[in-house]
């Protein structure tokens, strides 16, 4: 496996960029910004690979940004001729060097003075223009809005929206690092365009609403589309802002005669989880639905399923415990009860197809006959 210089390893994306390289066992020596061209030269001695991402992005004085951004990329260049002129390097530049500021003067400069090393050494260079990235890990009330955002309604503090319809292009963390680590690993020719995919678009408004949403998600029970592509990736940044104290959250439990009722988790489109209990030789149910359909699976206890078709009176049961993963399904038209016919309490899961409606429940009262 290579071994890999870091520029700007304590910083956002350094620290996800390490983490991955070390779960690939793959070495990391890390090159800190205050190094001088000497210090740097020594400890490039050896690596296969250099990935520069230390940078200035909010120096207390304009003049910063060419000190942080052009000047320590020069002396990087300075220390790769001496002892490492052909290795190849991987440079987290900005899109802002298509703006006339001084940031983006001091990358573009940065740019050009990898690129002539490159030319001049036949070294790759790989120039990598990133939008606004997030991920876990990003200091909040810097320069992110998505981890500002994300740290203080974590918190239940105020945020600012100065213009809801201004558009953000965002890149996640994660796709940032795989594209590192598939340069470190597979190399390519040198690009200065190489860039990130993909590139998320949202208005501020709606970031703060989808954060928001992720906020009341613990009283509302509803969690939307997470599972893929920009929602995922906020969903994840959101909730690596969570304190630990409140990595938990309590659920309303109703309770009965009978045993317990929880709901967990509703969505908008895939429908809700919920789990039951019922003391020995108590039934559950004596319904039926048109459209609805359900999934259940007996955790603890042993359990008659009882099933009857409602217009030709065919009847069915199944009987199920803890001890056997199954899963028990109802089917539209068949009034449908479960009945705890062991000695301890049941717990059974259960997965609605959709989120009860009070308005239109689809459950109707029937009596199941069970043989």
């Amino acid at each position: 496996m290579p071994v890999v210089a870091i520029t700007g390893a304590n910083g956002f994306i350094g620290k996800n960029l390490v983490l991955r390289l070390r779960e690939k066992s793959i070495g990391v020596v890390t090159i800190g910004h205050e190094l001088e061209v000497a210090g740097m030269a020594e400890l490039l001695v050896g690596v296969d690979c250099v990935v520069h991402l230390a940078g200035v992005n909010r120096p207390e004085h304009p003049s910063g940004f060419q000190i942080g951004n052009q000047g320590m990329t020069e002396r990087l260049v300075a220390a790769l001729s001496q002892t490492a002129p052909t290795v190849p390097v991987i440079y987290a530049s900005s899109i802002q060097v298509a703006q006339d500021n001084a940031y983006g003067r001091s990358k573009l400069a940065a740019e050009a003075a990898l690129v002539r090393h490159g030319e001049a050494h036949g070294a790759e260079v790989h120039i990598l223009r990133l939008p606004n990235v997030f991920g876990k890990w990003c200091r909040p009330n810097y320069n992110s809005v998505v981890a500002t955002f994300c740290y203080n309604l974590s918190r239940d503090l105020p945020i600012t929206i100065n213009d809801p319809s201004i558009l953000l292009r965002l890149v996640y963390i994660d796709d940032v690092v795989d594209t590192f680590v598939d340069l470190i690993l597979n190399g390519g020719a040198g690009d200065a365009d190489a860039s990130i995919a993909p590139v998320y678009e949202i208005t501020l408004g709606e970031l703060a609403e989808e954060l928001i949403r992720f906020r009341d998600s613990r009283d509302t029970l509803v969690t939307g589309k997470v599972g893929t592509g920009l929602l995922r990736a906020l969903h994840a940044t959101y909730v690596s802002y969570l304190s630990p104290e409140c990595f938990s959250y309590d659920l309303t439990a109703h309770t009965d005669a009978r045993g317990t009722f929880v709901e967990m988790l509703r969505t908008p489109e895939s429908g809700q989880f919920s789990y039951f209990t019922a003391h020995p030789g108590i039934t559950r149910g004596g319904h039926y639905h048109h459209s609805k359909t359900e999934k259940f699976l007996v955790l603890q206890g042993t359990a008659r399923f009882g099933f009857r078709h409602v217009l030709t009176g065919e009847t069915f049961e199944i009987v199920t415990s803890g001890a056997k993963p199954q899963v028990v399904e109802t089917v539209p038209g068949w009034s449908h009860d479960v009945t705890n016919i062991g000695s301890e309490t049941m717990v059974v899961m259960l997965w609605a197809n959709e989120v009860f409606d009070p308005g239109r429940p689809d459950t109707i009262a029937a009596k199941v006959i069970a043989q």
